[in-house]
């Protein structure tokens, strides 16, 4: 966050120009910033007035107390409002105000809005006899006490809203703008005496108790439910709170002549250059941002107003030009008088985000870095995946968090062996879980979409579809699901085995029934953007792959090599989970050897593919990390099935369980522990490892492998294992080159990295671990307890699972770069965990100066421009 500014509350904008500009959002908010900047180079904006977000940020820190001389500021903008048009506030030529809200950041419909403000029987009165038009000034009215009531004093909208529709059921009437002014007079008498009966109180009628009790209602609304949740689910954090925007009203509803609208200068859903804007004649705005009436295509505007439609064209012109991207505009039209009230940098699909910054980069309006900078590198997920077709009909049964993207259409499954059994029979299936284990992996390859009631975007099933590219949804707890009965139900709705759902990884919808989805498709301006991108970055990108198929798809999007090839997921196919069973419930040495001697080839020749598909590219591979117990059957009728085919007892499988069970395993008997104490089970793998790279380098493979030893937290260990691996590796006459190498995950590892990097080659940084472990959080548990609280509370900045906690866990990478080439200049920097695919975790990969970034198949075209931006950024700050 920037340095809190000097103690001005307000920022001027009218005839004598402005205060603020664009470049001042985060004390302005960005509709503050751009309402000044349009004043400023001459566009028609209303004048007003713009209240900082530190104001918002010292009333909420104060318990909710108007700092001192805040009134006093109003009362002196204001007047200078009235001066300027000529009008009261609260007198016989009333003058009246919109109250918006404006972050920094863009948070559309997040927070409120007052229209009409300064409005009261005796004002409305006024209003009718200047305009000649009571139905204008009576519907002006009842729109303030419905949004007054709404915003300032929590009263639902839905009951003053029911009125105005039973008054116009009443008199036949569809259209709003067909209510005569003495109806709405009568109505706008009831809708008072609602509002006394709802609040206890009478409706305000001073201006200025209207206005200042408005102001803190929008300063409220920074922290409702759905901005706190809109800023968590879009990473948004290090803002003051909110601006108030406080401007002169113009009316779209006073006549026919007059109108509303909402303008995109290019198509937001397909980048085309053409002006994508609607229309509402004899409206308000809140009718075309609300839905509350369909509005026009903006040819309607052509024809019943071509010279305020040829300005409008112009303004669209100078706004992007001016602004150099895609803007949204609304506006109003006051008897054919043309208003601006908002510009932002719109919304747009990835495929649009890619398409407008090209053409504005052949159309000589941004440079190629502007372009780059012009992409939300996290909106290229909707290009890779199939997405839903935004015109089909869709029921949204609930919606939980957006783990893994994509659209997914299939029968439910409750088990692994249902969903690889409908996949079997050529049905799409989406495999359902209370949460999901390693035992699911089966059923979640054969599932198009997963759905779970618990977890986060780092569980299982998250991480994993992920890696399979496959659409995944976690978190649903309003679902309840009844295993045994083979349905889930949320709410009234039961979903049995075999109905149809779909699932939007992007959004985090689950909805009933078939909806249909578009397939993905990357075009050449995709191609053209990731070529720019290339060029221009620093970091290499990587992709965390396990199998040769994952590998070939990551280098199909530009991976660059394989960061993290988990070799525990190799062994959880159904042809080997035994055999690793076998070796887990051994009594001594050599029964595990016998056992793994069986899963060696297995190895191997997963080897051989990735090595195959990484032709040329390095390869790092982890050695064993979970713990045994793993890979051991849960429950008794699991437990008997397997013990029935390896030939053990029971008794023998439940043993190893219960000698194996830890009440904290991230912290026990896992990865390079495993290695010390159990060398055997290292050894097959290096060996395998070793053999796999001979082989493919007979067959023309060039072979770069990085062997890399987990959860080090001492020089000894690593300086043990690495010490058995050479000596195995040496045993091998044709074996290619070898790196050997450590993942950083243990905070004291990061401590020690100058002892650790004498023994390392490399350093991969595994973000999830090293997270838990600074912070002290289960990832696994923390979801469904107090992480969203915390950054819902600001405590958290934002998800640190999500976005590296630079002040924390930064430093720690930070440090271990240091030290850790301070003794091996030439040590390779990388981080594999999660993190590797955000792009705000990925600039600071960049500006610690780490060589890779990894991630999964999916996310690679996201780093790739993700590390280009973070060297542009860079230059903007030298």
């Amino acid at each position: 966050m920037p340095t809190p500014p000097p103690t001005k509350h307000v920022y001027a904008f009218g005839a004598k120009g402005a205060e603020g500009n664009a470049t001042m959002k985060h004390l302005l908010g960005g509709k503050g910033a751009n309402l000044a900047e349009m004043t400023a180079i001459g566009l028609p904006v209303p004048p007003g007035f713009t209240i900082t977000t530190q104001t918002c940020a010292d009333y909420l820190n104060t318990d909710n107390k108007l700092p001192d001389g805040l009134e006093a500021d109003v009362r002196k903008s204001v007047a200078t409002v009235e001066a300027e048009l000529g009008r009261s506030f609260g007198g016989a030529k009333p003058l009246l105000f919109s109250v918006r809200s404006g972050a920094a950041a863009s948070m559309p419909g997040m927070m409120d809005t007052i229209l009409n403000l300064g409005l009261n029987p005796n004002t409305a009165e006024a209003l009718a006899a200047e305009t000649n038009n009571p139905r204008f000034a009576y519907d002006s009215f009842r729109r303030f006490i419905t949004m007054y009531s709404d915003v300032v004093m929590g009263v639902s909208r839905k009951a003053f809203e029911h009125m105005f529709d039973d008054l116009k059921q009443r008199l036949n009437i569809t259209k709003d703008s067909d209510v005569p002014g003495p109806a709405l007079k009568e109505l706008c008498g009831q809708l008072m005496s609602l509002y006394r009966d709802r609040t206890g109180q009478d409706f305000p009628t001073d201006p200025w108790k209207q206005l200042l009790t408005a102001i803190e209602a929008v300063f409220r609304s920074w922290n409702n439910e759905r901005a706190i949740e809109y800023r968590r689910l879009n990473h948004i954090a290090g803002l003051y709170g909110t601006g108030v925007n406080v401007q002169a009203m113009v009316f779209g509803n006073l006549n026919d002549d007059s109108g509303t609208g909402v303008g995109f200068t290019r198509d937001p859903s397909n980048g085309e250059n053409a002006f994508f804007c609607d229309v509402l004649f004899n409206a308000q705005g809140e009718d075309v941002v609300a839905g509350i009436r369909t509005p026009e295509d903006i040819g309607a505007l052509k024809l019943r107003q071509p010279k305020t439609y040829q300005q409008l064209l112009d303004v669209r012109q100078k706004l992007e030009r001016h602004y150099k991207d895609m803007q949204d505009i609304e506006f109003t039209i006051q008897s054919s008088k043309l208003f601006l009230l908002q510009t932002r940098n719109g919304k747009r699909t990835g495929r649009a985000a890619i398409r407008i910054a090209l053409d504005m980069t052949r159309e000589g309006i941004t440079t190629k870095d502007e372009a780059l900078m012009r992409i939300d590198a996290s909106s290229l997920n909707q290009l890779l995946h199939p997405s839903f077709d935004h015109n089909a009909k869709r029921t949204v049964l609930t919606t939980g968090l957006p783990a893994s993207p994509g659209a997914a259409v299939g029968k439910v499954a409750f088990t692994p062996d249902k969903a690889v059994e409908l996949a079997g029979r050529g049905m799409s299936t989406i495999l359902v879980r209370l949460e999901t284990s390693p035992e699911d992996i089966k059923g979640m390859a054969a599932s198009v979409g997963i759905l779970t009631a618990r977890g986060g975007r780092t569980s299982h099933a998250a991480v994993v579809a992920r890696q399979m590219g496959k659409c995944c949804v976690t978190g649903c707890s309003d679902i309840t699901i009844n295993e045994e009965e083979k349905y889930f139900e949320i709410g009234s709705t039961r979903v049995r085995e075999e109905d149809v759902i779909s699932l939007d990884g992007t959004s985090g919808d689950v909805m009933l029934g078939s909806v249909g989805t578009i397939p993905a498709r990357l075009d050449d301006d995709f191609a053209t953007i990731m070529r720019w991108s290339d060029e221009l970055r620093t970091l290499k990108v990587r992709t965390n792959a396990d199998t040769g198929p994952d590998a070939a798809k990551a280098r199909e999007f530009g991976a660059q090599g394989i960061g993290l090839c988990r070799t525990e997921h190799m062994f959880f196919a159904e042809d080997r989970i035994n055999a690793m069973r076998e070796m887990i419930l051994a009594a001594d040495d050599q029964g595990r050897r016998k056992a793994l001697d069986k899963l060696k080839p297995m190895q191997k020749g997963d080897f051989v593919d990735i090595f195959k598909a990484m032709d040329g590219l390095p390869v790092t591979i982890r050695l064993l990390d979970p713990p045994l117990h793993e890979f051991l059957p849960q429950g008794r009728i699991l437990q008997k099935d397997v013990a029935r085919t390896i030939g053990v007892s029971v008794e023998m499988i439940t043993a190893a369980t219960e000698r194996l069970h830890e009440m904290n395993p991230m912290l026990g008997f896992r990865g390079c522990r495993l290695g010390i104490v159990l060398p055997e089970i290292y050894d097959m793998q290096v060996c395998a490892i070793a053999e796999a790279a001979i082989e493919a380098s007979k067959a023309g493979v060039k072979v770069h492998c990085e062997v890399m030893i987990p959860l080090v937290g001492t020089e000894e260990e690593l300086r043990r294992l690495r010490r058995r691996a050479e000596t195995l590796i040496a045993g091998y006459k044709d074996c290619p080159p070898m790196m050997i190498g450590t993942m950083i995950e243990v905070p004291r590892a990061a401590l020690i990295a100058d002892k650790i990097a004498s023994h390392a080659d490399f350093f991969s940084f595994g973000t999830n671990d090293l997270t838990q472990m600074t912070l002290a959080v289960s990832r696994d548990d923390a979801e469904k307890s107090f992480l969203r609280e915390y950054v819902a509370r600001g405590i958290y900045p934002t998800d640190p699972f999500a976005t590296i906690d630079r002040e924390g866990v930064g430093q720690l990478i930070d440090m271990a770069c240091k030290l850790g080439r301070k003794v091996n200049p030439k040590l390779k920097l990388g981080i594999c965990g999660e993190h590797g695919g955000d792009p705000s975790s990925i600039g600071f990969c960049h500006d610690t100066g780490l060589d890779y970034v990894s991630c999964s198949p999916y996310r690679v075209p996201i780093a790739r421009l993700a590390a280009a931006q973070a060297v542009i950024r860079a230059r903007e700050k030298r």
